[in-house]
Formats: structure tokens, sequence, C-alpha cells
């Protein structure tokens, strides 16, 4: 794909559509000259270089990569008109369009019947589900496992609701037992699970703890904002495949959050939230005399806590999805590639002598600390990991640019027991791979920590 081309074309269908309309005297207040601008742009290119290379292999690090070719085409060609998707008559193209996305979401999950929208974010997103599940339980208290983002505490603050973390098991899955002891107490109304936790990528067992919403009348709420999309891997044949039962599950939960702007392939803000029960809509109503105007078909800003959100995010994404859809054969081969990318690392970090895994990856996120097999010390792991990524990110020649986590003591011991508690916690490396040219980059990746970590 020719994004030079593709972009041009955006440019040229917007004033194709924009002469239609007649010209028009242009307001001299705005006018920059070519000199001003070739200036100030200079100077914006510059500072543009003091980023880290997300789009090379050769990053894995945090959760960022850029946007398909198609979402950038996507989102020049709507920002140009910068349609409003918050009512039809802000957006009528794009708010379609967003529609016919989040209704391909909600397939993928295996929503027969949803209510839902596009985000500026995961937390925006969070943040509505969890609105909707205080109307639905008031008074009632929110679980989420010790692990689940740290914004499901903060958004409890901000609804006034009771936040209760629930511990998790020794591979950061949230532990069933602990939650149905905390549910006898009759203080929850909601549960939220976690499909791919940001520290580790899991995926807490969403399919039985499902019993225990009939055992005890809560809702659940299923934070899928990283993993969701690997929900098209379930039963697939090969390594990549994941086991079925808790993504099945997830179409069973009263609510689902992902974000196209992780493994969709989007720019930033493009978050999403869904609700299998559309009746919940009642809990947003409102009304708007100077908005909502032009049709009586329902506005997305009646079923959003948000008002102004960008028409350009939808288009992005809805054409995005006409050439790499939600589907297995779709998107799915890129998450795929970077979940075979993540257990090749893991199986050479098994195999080395200076390099120890964490915890088998789940998902695409691969866990490991310096040392020798079987042993170290916390404060030991903590100051050889500092070291591998200071030095890595600085290598003028050959850099490699990874990220830490840090995990507690006993976190560690519960996967190492050898290894000497003498400090509370430590950092550890933690690689996401979530480019599919992570798979043809791995191998050198590997080598690369590994004589970082023996100098």
């Amino acid at each position: 794909m020719d994004l030079r081309h593709w972009l041009q074309a955006a440019v040229t269908s917007n004033e194709d559509w924009s002469n239609g309309f007649g010209d028009f005297p242009r307001h001299p207040s705005l006018h920059v000259d070519d000199q001003r601008f070739a200036e100030a742009f200079a100077a914006f290119t510059e500072r543009l270089t003091d980023n880290y290379p997300f789009f090379h292999p050769r990053y894995a690090g945090q959760m960022l990569k850029p946007p398909h070719p198609a979402a950038v085409v996507g989102y020049l060609g709507a920002m140009l008109v910068n349609p409003n998707n918050h009512a039809l008559d802000g957006g009528p193209a794009t708010a379609r369009m967003e529609r016919e996305a989040v209704q391909q979401l909600a397939a993928m999950f295996g929503y027969d019947t949803h209510l839902g929208h596009l985000t500026t974010s995961g937390t925006i997103a969070n943040l509505e589900a969890l609105f909707v599940a205080r109307q639905s339980h008031p008074g009632k208290g929110i679980a989420h496992s010790a692990e689940a983002h740290y914004t499901h505490g903060r958004m409890c603050g901000v609804l006034g609701v009771e936040s209760h973390a629930v511990p998790v098991d020794d591979r950061g899955r949230m532990d069933l037992d602990a939650l149905e002891e905390l549910l006898r107490t009759g203080r929850i109304g909601t549960v939220v699970l976690t499909a791919g936790t940001t520290a580790l990528g899991a995926v807490d067992p969403i399919d039985r703890a499902l019993a225990l919403r009939e055992r005890y009348g809560v809702r659940m709420h299923v934070d899928a904002a990283y993993g969701g999309f690997f929900t098209l891997l379930a039963g697939a044949d090969g390594a990549e495949g994941l086991p079925e039962a808790p993504w099945r599950a997830i179409a069973e939960c009263d609510s689902i959050v992902v974000d196209p702007h992780k493994h969709g392939l989007q720019p930033y803000g493009c978050g999403a939230v869904l609700f299998r029960d559309p009746e919940v809509g009642r809990f947003y109503l409102h009304d708007s005399p100077y908005t909502y105007f032009t049709s009586d078909e329902l506005h997305l800003g009646e079923i959003s806590l948000e008002c102004s959100r960008a028409g350009a995010a939808a288009a992005a994404l809805w054409l995005t999805f006409q050439l790499l859809p939600p589907a297995r054969d779709g998107l799915g081969q890129a998450l795929a590639a970077g979940r075979r990318a993540a257990l090749r690392w893991a199986e050479l970090i098994e195999q080395s002598e200076c390099l120890q895994l964490y915890q088998a990856p789940e998902l695409d996120i691969v866990s490991y600390f310096p040392g020798a097999a079987g042993g170290g010390t916390m404060s030991g792991i903590d100051a050889a990991a500092a070291r591998i990524l200071e030095s890595g990110m600085n290598d003028p020649r050959d850099p490699v640019f990874l990220s830490t986590l840090k995990v507690g003591a006993e976190a560690m011991t519960a996967r190492h027991p050898k290894v000497t508690p003498d400090a509370e916690g430590a950092r550890i490396l933690r690689s996401v791979l979530m480019k599919p040219e992570s798979e043809d980059y791995v191998d050198h990746l590997h080598a690369r920590v590994e004589r970082l970590a023996r100098s």
C-alpha cells in the first residue's frame, strides 16, 4: 500500500467534495504564508525526532506501535471534514461508519444483541461500563483483580463506588475462591474480569467466574482493552491457538471494553464499550434540543457519557475493517504472528544461561529477568534489569528498547522460590510483541538482550 499516494488521494477527494459547495472568500485572520509555516514545520519535525522507534521490531517495550496505513488515510480523509460523532447532525457519514464498525466488534465477541459505541480511550470506556454497573446495582461495590488496570480503582472513586481488589493466583489471574469469599458479604454488585492484563497479559478465568454471577446476582464486566482481539485465536490450530472457554464466555458477560488503538491497528483515541442488553441505554437518557434535530434515529451521543468525539476515529476503524476485518483470517493473522513471537522468545529464554523466564506468556507479552537459572537476589535482579534497559536503549549502533515491570517479593518467590527476597520488590524486563514483524526479529532481540545481560 502506497501511503503517500492514498494520503494525496484523501486530500484530493476532500477538495473535490468541498468545491461542490462553491467558492467563498477566505478570512485573512487565518492566513499563514509558506515561509512562516516552513519555519514552524522545521521546528515541529525536529521535535518529533525525540521519540522511540515504535514502528520498528527493535522496539519491544510498551504497548505502542504505529497505526495501519489504512487507518492513517481514513483518519486524514475524515479529519479534513472534521465530523463530530456525538450526533448525526455533526457527522452523519462517520456516525453510520461507527455503528457498522461497532457491530463488527460485537459480532467478534459473540454478542447477538448489543448497545455500544467508540470512546476516546479504554479508561473512558471502562468508566461508562462502571457507570452502568453503578446504576444497575445502586449502593453496591465493584470487585476487580489486584492485577487489573489501576484505572478501575480510580473510576470507582470518581463514581463514588466502593472498590475491592481481589487477590490473584501465581499466574496473575483473579483468585475465584477469594472472589467468592468477597461475594458472600453481599457488598458487590459488579465483578470486573480482565482479558489480558497490561502487566503480563494474564486472562482471568471468565468461564468459571460466570457461575458466580448466577449464584450471587452480580454483573460481569470484561475489561478486554488490551487482549480483546485475541478472541480471534480462541480454538485456533497451531501453537498460537488459545483455550476457547474463557474467550467464548465473554459473550455471556454483561459488558465489554476493547481498545482498537491497541491490536485493532488504530491511532490513539479509539476505545470501545459494548453492552449485551440494549436496555441499559435508559441510564443515559437526556435531552439536547439544539443537537438532535435532523433525524429520528438514535444519536450516538444519546448512549454515551462523552459529548464531542472525533468522527475521524470511526472512519479510520471502518476503513481498516474493510481491508482487515476482525476475523481469524483478517486481523487474526497479525495477532497470531505476535503470539508466535512471544512463544519463540519464551523458548529461547528457557534455553538461556543468563536470562530467566518470569512466567510463560499467555498472549504476546514476555516477562523475564537477568541471572543464572534457579537463583539470584531481588536487589541484584533489579540492578541488572535497570542496566540492561539503559544500555540497550542508548546503544547508538544496535539499540533495543525494552520496558520494566516492578514485581513484589511474594510474586517473584511464588514463581521462582530460589530467588532470595532481599528487597520488597524488583524490576524485571517486559517486552510487548504487538507488531507482527517481531516474529522475524525475535531471534535478534534475544541475542541482543543476552549480550547486554553478559556485559
